[in-house]
């Protein structure tokens, strides 16, 4: 039987915390060289790298490094400072992921700050330049996030992994990116047809989060290890229903979580009118008067504070909130499951299963 050990327990060599630690100083020896590639281009590009810094290295979980890294050493692989680079780099696909859902949810603060497109309209409005300040934001977000989708790809690839590894890698990063992509736009399609499905809800959650901030991580890991066939099954039996639970404790501290913890305001995904399971389980649990009302309140961008407890109210009087803590309990097992019948290194499946309760345990 594996247990899971605490951050400062040292696995295979390796702390969890200096994992992350390690993780840091490969972004911000990578952010420093870019930093001084854009200001050589024109000083002017100092705000572009500003912005980028603040928010790779302004906080986050370094779940997808972490997964990735304790994937590759659970399947036999080595410590190395190429590896470390490499995993880094999904911190580059969320911080892009993250800075273009702002945009597309119209989200004013992200980790307890402004996000990035509100962050350069206020620039636009307190310098006085010409145009609309909105605009301008949005123009510089999206570059932003354009600007470290491409990091993400160049990290990797000037990680120091030699080119077999990498050629085995490539095929899961690249799905990993097309992944995230048709789950963002099916998100976005979802709102405005509004399908308040379950089945619709599940599958969004699978592509826009689950996948790639487990699943593919651990089977990046296991392909620069060089793992066969039957780790990532298990890795893939592992990941995706761990991926998709993650994601629902993440819809549930949107609209319930503490904004001190969560660096958002608690009601934004109401307010944003978010087609989670969540919300799909309430729909159907729902008394005709109280679906009527979550309905017609829900994507309301003026929702008060009232209104949020009074949809709160609904979402826990329909059995929606159990309902999903049920699944997130049920998807949990699932996924250790099948990481305790896998042929894995135990030291590095501890590791994961120490990951896996903090993906699901979570208060931010």
């Amino acid at each position: 039987m594996i247990t899971a050990g605490r951050a400062g327990t040292t696995v295979l060599g390796v702390t969890l915390t200096d994992l992350r630690d390690r993780v840091e100083a490969a972004l911000r020896g990578f952010l420093a060289d870019r930093r001084a590639q854009l200001t050589a281009i024109d000083p002017e590009l100092a705000m572009l790298s500003s912005a980028i810094e603040g928010l790779v290295l302004g906080g986050g979980k370094r779940l997808r490094p972490a997964f990735a890294y304790w994937g590759h050493r659970a399947a036999g692989g080595e410590d190395s400072g190429a590896v470390v680079a490499a995993v880094a780099a999904l911190e580059f696909l969320q911080a892009s992921a993250l800075i273009h859902d702002d945009v597309i949810d119209r989200s004013d603060t992200r980790r307890g700050e402004p996000a990035a497109h509100r962050r350069f309209a206020m620039l636009h409005a307190e310098s006085g330049w010409y145009g609309d300040p909105d605009g301008f934001g949005d123009a510089a977000a999206i570059l932003l996030g354009d600007a470290c989708l491409v990091w993400s790809d160049e990290l990797l690839h000037g990680s120091g992994l030699d080119p077999v590894t990498l050629a085995r890698a490539r095929p899961d990063f690249d799905a990993m990116r097309t992944e995230v992509t048709a789950g963002q736009y099916l998100d976005v399609l979802t709102q405005a047809t509004g399908d308040t499905s379950v089945r619709r809800a599940d599958t969004v959650a699978r592509f826009k989060s689950a996948k790639y901030t487990v699943e593919r991580p651990l089977l990046l890991g296991a392909a620069i290890a060089g793992a066969g066939p039957a780790v990532r099954a298990a890795y893939s039996a592992f990941g995706l229903p761990l991926g998709v639970a993650f994601q629902l404790r993440d819809d549930v501290l949107g609209v319930f979580g503490d904004p001190a913890a969560t660096g958002k305001p608690a009601g934004d995904d109401l307010r944003e009118g978010k087609r989670t399971y969540l919300v799909a389980a309430s729909l159907e649990g729902a008394s005709i008067t109280d679906r009527d009302r979550l309905l017609k309140h829900l994507g309301d961008p003026k929702l008060d504070e009232d209104g949020v407890e009074l949809l709160r109210g609904i979402l826990v009087r329909s059995g929606g909130l159990a309902r999903t803590e049920d699944r997130i309990t049920a998807l949990t097992d699932a996924a250790l499951g099948a990481l305790a019948g896998a042929d894995l290194d135990p030291a590095g499946a501890a590791a994961l299963l120490e990951l896996a309760e903090a993906s699901t345990q979570r208060q931010a």
